[in-house]
Formats: C-alpha cells, structure tokens, sequence
C-alpha cells in the first residue's frame, strides 16, 4: 500500500500528524492540574482530551503549606514540606473534569517530590 502513495498523499498524511506533536510539546514537563472535583495532582501529562487528562507518575496534593496558591507553588514549590500532604504517587490516573494546567519549574517539582509521603 505504501508503494501506492504519491509524494502528494505522504506530504499531505505527515501534515496531519504535524499538529499531535505539536500538542505533546506543549504538555512535556512537571505540571500541577486541577480537577472540578477529584483535587489538584502533580506529574506528566501523558495525553488530553479535552477536559479528561491522563497523568502518570503523578501525586495528589491533598494539603499544601508554605505556598499561598497553586501558582506560586508552581513556581517556587513549598517552604514547609513537613506541613504538606502528598500521598504516594501512582503509576497512572485519569482526571475528569480539568480547569486548571499549570507549568512547574525544576525547582518546584525537586520540592514536590521531597516532599514525604503522607499515609494514615
């Protein structure tokens, strides 16, 4: 089937996948999203759709201190780790329902991840 396809054909399929990696640069890197309703994660986004976004190795931020918003948070990562609480981080989790996207920076994703792990 390839051996049938003009150069006008294959330019044209190769524009059409030019946009989906567009959308994967955009979501490279450690981000903080915030669900309407399942709270707020720290991780990859591996796809979106929508509002539906899959994460991997993501971590709920259940309780964060020693930031005043999830912006600054994201920028700066907390001052008081010991006050934070991020249970362990899963594999892979889809969020429903998301409002929120924001970027982090190296430092602030090192200080997510330091933080311990919180469990009851």
């Amino acid at each position: 089937m390839l051996e049938d396809m003009k150069l006008k054909d294959l330019m044209q399929l190769i524009s059409m996948l030019k946009p989906v990696n567009d959308i994967k640069k955009e979501y490279q890197g450690y981000k903080i999203v915030r669900t309407y309703s399942a709270g707020v994660f720290a991780g990859y986004i591996e796809s979106r759709t929508g509002r539906e976004v899959v994460m991997t190795n993501a971590r709920r931020l259940w309780m964060w201190s020693g930031a005043a918003s999830l912006s600054q948070l994201a920028i700066e990562g907390t001052k008081n780790p010991e006050s934070c609480k991020f249970p362990c981080e899963v594999a892979r989790v889809e969020l429903l329902e998301v409002i929120e996207i924001i970027d982090c920076t190296e430092k602030a994703e090192k200080s997510i991840k330091e933080v311990p792990i919180w469990k009851q």
